[in-house]
């Protein structure tokens, strides 16, 4: 069932929703069943091992890209040794294919045909490639200061893609209006998103042989990876799979912050801010969509939201460049924090950290050519 927190309005699955039909705000789904390692699909890889514990959509019909199921590579980061989760490495080459593979099967089984999404370049990549594995017709509203190689990657697998002018939040409001025939399959609003997204809780879970990390620390631009977890730990919890949830550090670009800023007021309304260019463009947004959810998960995890500098974040990609990890700012800014929490001893070297690394560094190469060329001797 979809559910109103605000109002405690209930309503079936069976008709796609992307918000509540009475105060048209946030709708989240009921909480899922425990989750026992006895349901993991050992026939499967990648999120369909989880489907147990995907609602939905049937995993036996299911079109998969081969999503999910990346690699837990340990790594020494500034003397510590620290696990980073590869999640660069799905199909599209970023952590989005695992919400947009349960959310695109989801509707299509539901009879829809034809969607729409607002994406700066990744999300979009991703409903763009799962509709055409569908057979759906896609149009996604990206805004015009979006990376040309994101932009690129959306328009090859076929979608309409709409540039808009201003900021993401512009492209997000050109999109929910689009209408007839497509349904509005806006990532940060429907949560068979988050299905999807909680799947990789469950697989760093099962790739530390069923315990889990003290630490996890991911990119936070609208909270996929925040509330996804936050959804596998509790179920986990709730199995007694695990005693108690990691502590989740979500980082934010100074620049684009509407959830640090948020945090540092102790507000769960969400809070406007000033946007100055970040490269870390896949985490930049203006407004919070679920302040709420998301805050309420990192208190519950205890927690923190921290921000970093782009000098910071500039820092970290170097460091990723040099121990061969080619990622985009955005995941370097979570390798940011890293860096922030050690140094103020928030994480020790006594503790098992997992840092998430969301996006491939082929989605931001000009960005990134431009940076290594800047800095070039001679």
């Amino acid at each position: 069932m979809y559910v109103n927190l605000r109002t405690g309005n209930k309503w079936s699955i069976d008709t796609p929703l992307w918000r509540a039909p009475d105060d048209l705000g946030s709708i989240t789904l009921l909480p899922g069943p425990p989750f026992t390692r006895d349901l993991i699909d050992q026939r499967c890889r990648g999120i369909w091992r989880y489907a147990a514990a995907i609602r939905g959509c049937c995993a036996q019909r299911a079109v998969s890209l081969g999503e999910g199921g990346t690699p837990l590579v340990q790594v020494e980061w500034n003397a510590q040794a620290v696990y980073l989760k590869l999640d660069f490495l799905n199909p599209t080459g970023s952590f989005k294919d695992r919400g947009a593979a349960v959310l695109l099967n989801y509707l299509h089984e539901r009879g829809v045909r034809s969607v729409a999404d607002d994406s700066s370049g990744n999300a979009g990549a991703s409903c763009a490639s799962y509709a055409a594995a569908l057979g759906m017709q896609c149009k996604i509203f990206v805004p015009d200061s979006a990376p040309a190689s994101k932009r690129l990657q959306i328009a090859a697998m076929g979608a309409e893609m709409v540039e808009v002018p201003g900021t993401g939040e512009d492209a997000s409001i050109a999109a929910q209006d689009v209408g007839e025939p497509s349904f509005y399959a806006g990532h940060n609003h429907q949560p068979f998103f988050l299905e999807g997204a909680k799947t990789i809780g469950f697989e760093i879970w099962e790739q530390l042989d069923f315990s889990i990390p003290d630490v996890l620390i991911t990119p936070l631009g609208q909270g996929a990876n925040v509330l996804g977890t936050h959804c596998a730990w509790k179920e986990l919890t709730r199995s007694g799979g695990i005693t108690r949830p990691p502590r989740l550090y979500a980082v934010q670009a100074r620049n684009a912050a509407p959830y640090l800023a948020a945090w540092e007021r102790n507000s769960s309304e969400p809070t406007l801010t000033e946007v100055l260019p970040t490269i870390a463009d896949g985490i930049a947004s203006r407004t919070a969509i679920r302040v709420p959810e998301v805050l309420a998960a990192v208190r519950h995890s205890h927690g923190n939201v921290i921000g970093v500098t782009e000098e910071e974040i500039l820092a970290a990609l170097r460091h990723a460049l040099g121990k061969g990890f080619y990622i985009e700012p955005t995941s370097a800014a979570a390798l940011a924090g890293l860096s922030k929490l050690q140094q103020s001893g928030e994480v020790t070297r006594d503790e098992r950290a997992v840092v998430v690394l969301t996006g491939s560094g082929l989605k931001s190469a000009a960005q990134i050519g431009s940076i290594l060329r800047t800095e070039a001797p001679g």
